[in-house]
């Protein structure tokens, strides 16, 4: 039996310019979104806290992303709102588990940086 995982990915752009912060390939889709809202508090706290972001207590079998540097407050906010609220992250398991892909985007309008949070049911190379 050939289970499908679901994939994430946290990605960063300048308007030219694309990268990956990091990925992962997780069994199902909680652990998915659990990545992603995890990755989008330490992005956001490292904001505050600069790169120095304590490990939390839940260790999951994948690496964190790397940090990115803000320039503002909007980014951060941006991201800790998202991961915090109930109601989108029960659109964003519903949408996983529709077979649908999420996605979740922050803008960094100082120096016009991108920063999409995505998961989708496959490979990372399914998207």
């Amino acid at each position: 039996m050939n289970r499908v995982g679901y994939a994430a990915e946290v990605t960063v752009s300048d308007g030219q310019r694309f990268a990956s912060l990091g990925a992962v390939t997780v069994r199902n889709r909680r652990l998915a979104l659990l990545w992603l809202r995890r990755q989008a508090l330490r992005l956001a706290n490292g904001h505050w806290h600069g790169s120095d972001v304590k490990r939390e207590s839940l260790q999951l079998p994948t690496a964190d992303v790397r940090p990115v540097r803000f320039h503002g407050s909007d980014a951060p906010e941006g991201l800790r709102f998202w991961a915090t609220d109930g109601r989108r992250q029960d659109d964003a398991i519903r949408a996983l588990e529709a077979g649908f892909p999420i996605l979740f985007t922050v803008v960094d309008p100082a120096v016009g940086l991108s920063l999409p949070l995505a998961g989708w049911r496959g490979a990372p190379a399914d998207l």
